[in-house]
C-alpha cells in the first residue's frame, strides 16, 4: 500500500453566513484561526489551508497580531493560501465581472499581504459551476480548481481529476472532492479508507479532507494524531499532511493521459436559484449600478477632470461577500438577509453617487443654449453599442403644444404616461437614440411641429404593429397569440406567459428535486385592460389572482420595435409552492441555449430546473413555416428556468421556510418564516425573431434589460464646451462585448475589458476616438480579453491578465 500517496488536507471549510449572522461567522474564523496556528505549534508536519480574502482581512483588521503569526506560517509554507477569491462564492448566479473581480481583489490582496497568490481554485461547498470559469480561473493565476459537487449521483464524471475546459481552449486541473470537504469524529480510519479506495489506476496520488467544518473548527489533534498512526500501518498508503497544491503539482508532474470535461458541472439544489428573489434582485442591480458608475467616473476622470472615487473596492468587496454561496443562494437564516439588503444597499448607494457626480460633471458642460420655456434634459447610456431604447423622467406638466426635440432639432415622439406619483407631477416617455458609451441631449420645447407618429393598434385585448399582433384571452389572462406579420408565423403553440402554481413540498435547496412540475393551479385573470396609449407605447395590464396572491404584468408594445416589454409586480401568498411563467414556443428540431457567466451553453429541453443568467433562447424551424425561428426570453433578475421540450418556464419564486435543510422537519403548528412572501417586482422582454439567437444580438438586448441608460434634468449652458451629443467608443464585429472600462488597480491607466459572445474565433477593433487609441486583438471563441491603456499617449496599450499584471 506505501506504493501510493493519499495527501490530507487539513482544512476548516467556514460558511461566514448560513444558519448563523455573519458577527458569528466572525467569531468562528478567529477561533478556527487559531486552533490551526497552535496545531502548528504542536505538530511540526501539519499543515493547514485556507481560502477566502474576505477572512484574512478580517483578522487582520482585528486581531494584527495573529495575522503576523499568520503571515509567517504562510512564508514557511505550512499555511496554504487556496481559492485566491473574496469568498467561495455561488458558481452560477454572479456575472462574468463578479468572478473577475473575485480574483482581481482576492489575488491582489494575497499578494499585497503575502507576497504570494494562491495557484488552487477552491470552492468546496458550492452548489454548482459555470462552465465559463476555467478561463476566469486560469487568467486569475488559478490552475487547479477543487470542488466536492456535483456529487457522482447528480453529474457523471470521467474520473475525480480531469482537465476542466472553458470554450477558449483554457484549462484547468479540477478535482472532485470524494465524500465530504470534512471529517466527524476524531479518528480518520474510516475516512482515510473510503478515500483511499477512490483511488483508480493510473493514479497513485490522491486527496482526502479532513477537519471540522462548516461552523469552522478545523483539524484537532485527535485528527492529526490519526495521521500518523495510519501512516505507520503498512495495510494504508502514505498518508500525510499535505495541500492540494502539492497533490497537483506532482500529478502534472507525472504527465498522466487525464480525461477532459469541456461542460458545466451541474445538478445540486436546483431549488437554490429561485430561492429569495430579494437577494438575487439586489445582486443583479448592484452589479450592473457598479459596472456602469465605473464606466461614467473613469470617462469623467479623463474627460472633465473629476477624480476616480477610491471607493468602489469597497462596493465590490460588499457585493462580493453576499455572492457567498449561502447568501446569494437564499439558504441562510432569515436574517442574514437583512444584512444583505443594508452592504448591498451600501454598495449600490457607493455606485449612484459616483454615477450621478460623473454624469453630471458632463452635462453641465454641454453647450445647451438658452429657450424660454425649455426644457432640457440628458440621457446617457452606459452601454458599448448603440441603443434605441424606451426611456421615461418624472417631471412637470408640458403644455399641449409642446415638442420634444432632440440635438439636432428633430422632432421626436413623446407621450404622458402614469407617474410614479400621485401629486403635481406626471412622466414623459419617449424613445430615445443613443450613441454608444455617450449621450445625447434633448429638449421639451413649449411649442413646435409635434413629431409624426402612428401609434400602435391597440385595444383592451389586442395590441399590434407593423412587426407582431399580440392577443389575449380574457378569462385566463395569458397571451392567446402572438403573430408574426412579416414572417408570417405564430410565436407560440399554446396559452403563453402562463402563470402555474407548482407544489413545492422540498427544502430551501430543493434537495434532491430536479424538475419542479407538479402543477396544482393557475392563476387567473381578474381584469384584462388598456392601461396606456399614445405615439411612443401601448400597454396591456393583465391583473390575475391566485387564492390570496395577485399578479399584475404589464405588457408594452412599441411602434417599429420587435420586442415587447413585461413589468410584474407579484404579491404572494402562498407556501410550499413556486411559480412559474410558461412559454411553449412554436418550432420544432429545437436548440435550447442559456446565459453563463462570461458566455453561454446549450442545454438538454428535459424539463429539468437549471440556473441561467439574463437570458435564455430556444430557436429551430417554425411549426407554421419552415424557416428558422425562436424567442429569446429576456429577464433583470430572475436566475432559474426549465425547458421541456420547447415549453420554456421562467422561475418566478419558491416558497419554502428559510434555512430548512432536509432531513429536517417542520414541526406542525410552529411558527416559521416562508421566503418570498409579499410584493416583488421584476422585468421581462419577449424577443422573437427569424434566424440564431446571435442574429437576433439576443446578448445586446440581454444587456440592455440590464444596464438601462439614465436621464437627467438639465438647465441652459449658453457656454458650454460639450457637444450635445457625444460617443466615446465604437467596437467591431457586433459579437465581442465591451463590458468594463475602469481605473487600473495601480495607478491611472484604463482597463477595457472585452469579450467574443457567440463562439466565433474574430478579429476586433476598439476605438476610443476621444484619446486617439485603437485596439486590434484576435478573440478565440468565447474568449475574455483586457487590455491596459496608459494615460500617456506615448507608451503603448498592452494585453494583461484579469488581475491587470
Amino acid at each position: 500500500m506505501k506504493d501510493t500517496t493519499l495527501h490530507m488536507i487539513g482544512n476548516a471549510h467556514i460558511d461566514p453566513v448560513w444558519l448563523w449572522p455573519w458577527q458569528e461567522g466572525f467569531q468562528e474564523i478567529r477561533a478556527t484561526f487559531r486552533s490551526a496556528l497552535d496545531r502548528m505549534a504542536e505538530y511540526d508536519d501539519f499543515i493547514f489551508v485556507a481560502s477566502s480574502a474576505a477572512f484574512y482581512e478580517w483578522i487582520e483588521q482585528t486581531d494584527p497580531a495573529m495575522f503576523e503569526e499568520i503571515r509567517q506560517r504562510v512564508a514557511e509554507g505550512r499555511w496554504q493560501l487556496v481559492g485566491g477569491w473574496w469568498v467561495e462564492p455561488d458558481c452560477n448566479i454572479p456575472c462574468g465581472e463578479s468572478f473577475v473581480r473575485h480574483g482581481l481583489i482576492g489575488q491582489r490582496y494575497f499578494k499585497a499581504k503575502f507576497g504570494r497568490t494562491a495557484r488552487v481554485g477552491f470552492n468546496i461547498d458550492s452548489f454548482g459551476h459555470a462552465g465559463s470559469l476555467p478561463q476566469i480561473l486560469k487568467k486569475s493565476g488559478l490552475d487547479y480548481y477543487t470542488f466536492l459537487r456535483p456529487m457522482p449521483y447528480e453529474k457523471s464524471l470521467p474520473g475525480r481529476l480531469f482537465w476542466w475546459e472553458a470554450d477558449d481552449g483554457s484549462r484547468v486541473l479540477a478535482f472532485r472532492i470524494p465524500f465530504e470537504y470534512l471529517s466527524w469524529g476524531k479518528e480518520l480510519d474510516h475516512h482515510v479508507r473510503r478515500c483511499a479506495d477512490e483511488m483508480k489506476p493510473p493514479l497513485d496520488e490522491f486527496m482526502c479532507f479532513y477537519g471540522v467544518g462548516n461552523h469552522g473548527g478545523g483539524p484537532t489533534r485527535a485528527n492529526i494524531e490519526s495521521i500518523h498512526r495510519l501512516n505507520a500501518d503498512p495495510a494504508y498508503p502514505r498518508v500525510i499532511c499535505s495541500s492540494p497544491e502539492a497533490f497537483f503539482t506532482a500529478i502534472e508532474a507525472k504527465g498522466l493521459p487525464l480525461p477532459v470535461v469541456h461542460s458545466d458541472l451541474q445538478k445540486h439544489a436546483s431549488g437554490c436559484y429561485a430561492a429569495h428573489s430579494g437577494v438575487k434582485r439586489w445582486n443583479r442591480l448592484a452589479e450592473n449600478r457598479l459596472l456602469a458608475a465605473e464606466k461614467w467616473s473613469l470617462l469623467a476622470a479623463w474627460t472633465t477632470g473629476l477624480p476616480y472615487p477610491t471607493d468602489f473596492n469597497r462596493a465590490w468587496k460588499n457585493v462580493l461577500f453576499n455572492q457567498f454561496h449561502d447568501i446569494l443562494a437564499g439558504t441562510s437564516l432569515e436574517s442574514a438577509y437583512d444584512d444583505a439588503r443594508d452592504t448591498y444597499g451600501e454598495a449600490m448607494a457607493i455606485a449612484d453617487r459616483a454615477l450621478n457626480a460623473a454624469v453630471q460633471s458632463f452635462s453641465r458642460q454641454i453647450h445647451i443654449p438658452l429657450q424660454e420655456g425649455a426644457r432640457p434634459m440628458v440621457v446617457f447610456n452606459p452601454l458599448t453599442w448603440p441603443v434605441r431604447t424606451n426611456v421615461e423622467l418624472e417631471t412637470y406638466r408640458w403644455p399641449a403644444g409642446a415638442a420634444l426635440l432632440d440635438d439636432q432639432d428633430q422632432p421626436v415622439p413623446h407621450q404622458e404616461v402614469q407617474s410614479v406619483t400621485s401629486t403635481g407631477r406626471v412622466r414623459l416617455s419617449f424613445m430615445a437614440d443613443l450613441p454608444a458609451l455617450g449621450y445625447r441631449t434633448y429638449r421639451l420645447a413649449p411649442e413646435g411641429v409635434p413629431a409624426a407618429a402612428t401609434p400602435v393598434q391597440a385595444s383592451d385585448g389586442v395590441l399590434e404593429n407593423e412587426r407582431f399582433r399580440l392577443e389575449f384571452d380574457p378569462e385566463t389572462g395569458c397571451i392567446a397569440s402572438l403573430y408574426d406579420r412579416q414572417a408570417e408565423v405564430q410565436v407560440f403553440s399554446g396559452p403563453a406567459a402562463r402563470p402555474v402554481v407548482i407544489d413545492d413540498p422540498s427544502d430551501t435547496w430543493g434537495h434532491n428535486v430536479y424538475r419542479f412540475d407538479q402543477v396544482i393551479g393557475e392563476f387567473r385573470a381578474t381584469s384584462v385592460r388598456l392601461v396606456e396609449h399614445g405615439p411612443v407605447k401601448s400597454v396591456i395590464r393583465v391583473t390575475s389572482t391566485y387564492g390570496q396572491s395577485t399578479l399584475i404584468q404589464d405588457f408594452a408594445m412599441y411602434p417599429g420595435c420587435d420586442q415587447i416589454d413585461v413589468s410584474v409586480v407579484v404579491n404572494w401568498q402562498e407556501q410550499f409552492k413556486a411559480l412559474k411563467l410558461r412559454f411553449p414556443v412554436n418550432v420544432k428540431f429545437m436548440k435550447v441555449t442559456h446565459e453563463i457567466p462570461y458566455g453561454h451553453i446549450e442545454q438538454t429541453a428535459n424539463g429539468e430546473e437549471t440556473p441561467f443568467q439574463s437570458w435564455v433562447d430556444v430557436s429551430g424551424t417554425s411549426r407554421d413555416r419552415e424557416i428558422a425561428y425562436g424567442l429569446s426570453l429576456l429577464n433583470d433578475g430572475k436566475y432559474s428556468h426549465d425547458v421541456s421540450v420547447r415549453d420554456i418556464g421562467l422561475t418566478v419564486l419558491r416558497s419554502p421556510a428559510y434555512a430548512n435543510h432536509m432531513p429536517s422537519v417542520l414541526k406542525p403548528g410552529g411558527l416559521y418564516s416562508f421566503i418570498d412572501q409579499g410584493i416583488q417586482r421584476f422585468q421581462y422582454t419577449l424577443l422573437p425573431h427569424t434566424g440564431s439567437w446571435e442574429q437576433a444580438g439576443t446578448v445586446r438586448r440581454a444587456a440592455e434589460l440590464n444596464q438601462r441608460p439614465f436621464i437627467l434634468h438639465e438647465s441652459f449652458h449658453p457656454a458650454g464646451t460639450l457637444p450635445q451629443a457625444d460617443s466615446f467608443i465604437a467596437v467591431q464585429p457586433d459579437h465581442v462585448m465591451v463590458t468594463v472600462l475602469k481605473q487600473a488597480e495601480d495607478g491611472d491607466d484604463l482597463i477595457v475589458r472585452a469579450y467574443e459572445t457567440a463562439k466565433i474565433a474574430a478579429g476586433a477593433t476598439i476605438d476610443l476616438p476621444h484619446w486617439g487609441r485603437t485596439i486590434t486583438a484576435h478573440f478565440l471563441p468565447g474568449e475574455i480579453k483586457t487590455f491596459r491603456v496608459p494615460r500617456d499617449p506615448a507608451q503603448p496599450v498592452v494585453e494583461t491578465d484579469l488581475l491587470e499584471w
